[in-house]
């Protein structure tokens, strides 16, 4: 079991990552009834945080293995980074820089690196899910001794990918775990108002997949629920789903300010940080000092991630015409 000082750094590692691209992110266009500034912004597309999230990517990806795979959401750079993904090649493929992850071409929402087992980052609403089930049916096939992990929010539930992939999933008894995060807000409307029953937990126990709700701004809660859950998977009990009530603390993209949110709400949320609780713990456990190492390891790394990625050159234009399915329409000029 993972202690709480290597889920806290893993947490503290993607606050500093995400921080920093928030920053990065201010800027050239006006939008969300912001002026546009005179600096254009080194990231650019939407950019959507998981700041107050963190919590659940560590304690889940805390007992994966490097052959495990993983599908991730639009909100996905700290699944991304949990799973072993380097941070400079991520902070290169948020500035579009040629040095990125995809070269510079995919940018926030669609990073991934096979060789951790991350399989992708998805903008698609739901898209993740039967792509981590059609994973664990060829792993389950090959006879591979490893699992897939899907993540996905609340606002995934309602849509039909959700039930085909549960519903595979089970009729096949496959190895793999369904990871919601429930902030409880689908982009900018809260998901109670458009979701009938009481949520994720209930849907997939309603098809046979045992399920766990779990606090998942506590990271320690969250892992020891995880570990449970993988332990039952890689041990042949099929599918499981683990519902993490959780706190997206931005707005629905980084230039989002949030303004149709209740700020009590807002602030309830801040108040049970998963990083600051996970501190708070440290401290009383006579570990404050190596926390403060942490998060000064945490924003140099960062910091210099930023650095390389500012100066990374971006793509040349000849690479639009690559990555590209030749369909037989034509060829591109």
């Amino acid at each position: 079991m993972p202690d709480l000082l290597s889920l806290y750094r893993t947490m503290v590692r993607i606050r500093a990552f995400e921080d920093a691209a928030e920053i990065a992110s201010q800027g050239g266009v006006a939008a969300w009834g912001k002026q546009a500034s005179d600096k254009p912004a080194l990231v650019r597309g939407p950019l959507h945080l998981s700041t107050g999230q963190e919590a659940v990517a560590a304690g889940v990806c805390a007992h994966l293995k490097p052959a495990d795979l993983l599908t991730s959401t639009h909100r996905g750079h700290g699944h991304t980074l949990a799973k072993g993904a380097d941070a400079t090649k991520m902070m290169c493929e948020l500035f579009g820089r040629a040095t990125g992850y995809n070269g510079g071409k995919g940018g926030s929402m669609h990073i991934a690196d096979f060789s951790v087992g991350m399989l992708g980052a998805n903008g698609v609403v739901a898209a993740g899910l039967p792509i981590a089930v059609g994973a664990a049916q060829g792993l389950k096939i090959r006879g591979q001794d490893a699992i897939a992990v899907c993540f996905f929010g609340d606002g995934a539930i309602n849509r039909g990918p959700f039930m085909e992939a549960l519903n595979w999933a089970v009729v096949y008894h496959l190895p793999v775990l369904l990871v919601c995060e429930d902030n409880r807000i689908s982009a900018t409307t809260e998901s109670a108002a458009m979701t009938a029953g009481p949520g994720a937990s209930a849907r997939a126990s309603s098809m046979g997949i045992a399920a766990v709700q779990v606090d998942g701004t506590d990271a320690q809660a969250v892992s020891e629920a995880a570990a449970e859950l993988i332990r039952e998977i890689r041990a042949g009990s099929g599918p499981r789903l683990l519902h993490a009530l959780t706190d997206r603390h931005k707005g629905h993209v980084s230039v989002d300010p949030g303004l149709y949110r209740d700020p009590a709400a807002v602030a309830a949320a801040l108040a049970r940080d998963g990083i600051a609780r996970a501190r708070a713990r440290l401290v009383e456990q006579g570990l404050g000092a190596q926390a403060d190492q942490l998060d000064q390891a945490a924003k140099a790394e960062i910091d210099a991630a930023v650095a390389t990625a500012t100066a990374a050159p971006p793509p040349d234009k000849a690479a639009a015409y690559t990555d590209i399915q030749n369909t037989g329409a034509g060829v591109w000029a």
